[in-house]
């Protein structure tokens, strides 16, 4: 049976007007159509939802994340920590309750909890420079840190016991620098330690990284890579602004990154046409234009 789903706010005519127009025109027989309903939201797990009409995002941040998560189901390229995503603790602004009819209230925070385990790590789902991160160990605490995230999006997301860490520069889609990390230490000694690598480890981290960047199509970014019993587990993946200032990441990391972009903004000026579209897409999005499926992109 196929699903389709309305994602709506403070509406009262048009969605239950869909909903039923649909079922009269499929009879539910092979269709089903609904409104949304909502509760965890675990990364790279279906939605349930073929086809979702969405009426609300636009004023609510975590039904665009919940509709990127629903977007990307099954395109997962690389391992990743389990996580759930979560409303914010405070409403968006112009939202009321309304807003959130397709939420199931209360959200089901034993089942999260057992999902994510503990320690875990409670951080935002669009941010950086390791903002609003909190480390925690028990539900106690989770509460006591939500209610102070106001209107962030935020993810809970196990803690990965690592034995190396790695941050990583993607610079053009296809140069990768792999730098030792600790994000055990203070900010300004992070990038100052050293593993003992094992060269499959590496090879598997920079083709991680050059995946994840072909499929987002970012031409700058930073991967971070927790290695946990010889896999590499993607923790975070979404900095187009990586930091590059050089107190913090090195000299030497400095000089590889000034040299890198500079390089591409040459090569993309050179290749620039006038009047054409010169953006690079990722091969998700091209996929999704083309018609094509992920692997033929490959």
């Amino acid at each position: 049976m196929k699903k389709i789903g309305i994602l709506f706010g403070q509406e009262h005519s048009f969605p239950p007007a869909f909903v039923e127009r649909v079922n009269q025109k499929t009879g539910g027989h092979d269709i089903v159509a609904e409104f949304v309903k909502i509760d965890k939201v675990i990364q790279g797990e279906p939605c349930g939802y073929d086809v979702v009409i969405d009426r609300i995002s636009q004023d609510v941040p975590f039904y665009r994340a919940w509709l990127k998560n629903a977007a990307l189901t099954g395109t997962a390229v690389v391992a990743v920590p389990r996580t759930v995503l979560l409303p914010s603790n405070q409403p968006p602004p112009d939202t009321n309750e309304k807003s959130f009819r397709n939420l199931e209230y209360p959200l089901n925070w034993e089942a999260i909890f057992s999902y994510v385990g503990w320690p875990a790590f409670f951080k935002p789902f669009a941010g950086g420079g390791w903002k609003n991160v909190y480390r925690l160990h028990n539900p106690e605490e989770f509460y006591r840190a939500y209610n102070e995230t106001g209107q962030l999006v935020m993810m809970l997301q196990e803690e990965v016991k690592f034995d190396m860490y790695f941050r990583c520069y993607s610079i053009d889609q296809r140069h990768v620098r792999v730098m030792p990390y600790e994000p055990r230490h203070p900010y300004h000694l992070r990038y100052q330690t050293e593993w003992q690598v094992p060269a499959e480890i590496l090879r598997k981290v920079e083709q991680g990284v050059l995946r994840l960047n072909e499929y987002l199509g970012y031409d700058l970014n930073t991967v971070e890579f927790a290695i946990r019993d010889g896999v590499p587990v993607a923790i975070d993946f979404c900095n187009p602004a990586p930091d590059a200032e050089a107190a913090n990441v090195g000299q030497a990391n400095f000089e590889w990154v000034v040299e890198a972009v500079s390089e591409m903004a040459i090569r993309k000026a050179r290749e620039h046409v006038p009047g054409r579209d010169n953006l690079s897409w990722g091969k998700y999005l091209q996929a999704a234009v083309t018609k094509r499926s992920l692997d033929e992109l490959k």
